[in-house]
């Protein structure tokens, strides 16, 4: 009787083990909460505050003809504001869970057809349709993205929460402050500064026009080189606005647009100028 005892409490315990079991697998999972600083594949996961959400897409000046991308969407709020202004709204999104959250979200704001959410890398994602894109990654996330950036399309808006390219001088920056009085969601006292930089148009190289030869040397937005004519060579600096293009050479003022190998605009002198890229 003694020897069977303690095989039948045995017995007992691993049928208790395999009832503990059954049981947790037949309870309902708990859902997926999202909490701010859970690791994410590049960053851990911060949301904006709403209120800067508002400034990045004011100042990227967002429209309903726009395709705006969101890299890192996390819960969905940015794309969802975007969809809310008539934008075709795009997140990126490498967590499934928040991919989910992110598609109730935008369900629930009656957005669902404007907003949409992929489950990819940014790295490996096609950014090429989006007329703006908007981010809030590290610096060191912005400086690896940064070339595929500056190979959309000129005039693509690129807007940041708070973290900046580095050596790439933002075209504009506003800090959003929380005026007094101010309710939850347009309260703003961490993460409230939007950088704006407008992807300018490649022009670095020797340009060919009837006042001379023109050779530029372009970092970001910002150029530099010498205009040609007869003997005498003129120092020129300028800067560009997506396609848009304004340099002074000497005292003359050049101002005009760029579309690929050509430029054309006018001269403060009076008349106009066109130029064809040679190499």
């Amino acid at each position: 009787m003694h020897r069977i005892r303690p095989l039948v409490l045995s017995l007992v315990a691993v049928l208790a083990s395999a009832a503990l079991s059954f049981a947790q697998q037949q309870a309902p999972a708990k859902p997926f909460e999202p909490s701010v600083g859970q690791a994410g594949k590049d960053v851990v996961w911060v949301p904006s505050p709403q209120t800067l959400v508002d400034k990045m897409l004011d100042m990227a000046k967002v429209t309903a003809q726009d395709i705006v991308m969101d890299l890192g969407s996390g819960d969905g709020r940015t794309v969802i504001t975007a969809a809310k202004r008539g934008a075709t709204a795009i997140g990126i999104e490498y967590n499934p869970d928040m991919v989910a959250i992110s598609q109730k979200n935008a369900a629930a704001a009656g957005v669902g057809g404007k907003a949409t959410f992929m489950k990819a890398d940014l790295f490996e994602t096609d950014l090429s349709k989006a007329t703006v894109i908007t981010m809030f990654l590290l610096p060191s996330i912005n400086v690896k993205l940064r070339p595929k950036l500056l190979d959309l399309k000129p005039g693509t808006r690129v807007v940041s929460n708070t973290f900046t390219m580095e050596d790439w001088t933002p075209d504009d920056t506003f800090t959003v402050s929380s005026p007094e009085g101010a309710n939850t969601t347009e309260q703003c006292t961490s993460w409230c500064t939007a950088l704006l930089w407008i992807i300018p148009a490649k022009v670095q190289g020797t340009w060919k026009l009837a006042q001379g030869e023109l050779a530029l040397t372009q970092t970001y937005q910002n150029i530099s080189g010498t205009l040609k004519s007869g003997g005498t060579s003129a120092a020129v600096s300028g800067k560009l606005n997506g396609s848009e293009i304004t340099f002074n050479a000497g005292s003359v003022e050049y101002r005009g647009r760029v579309n690929g190998n050509a430029m054309q605009g006018t001269m403060s002198a009076g008349g106009s100028f066109s130029a064809s890229k040679v190499r």
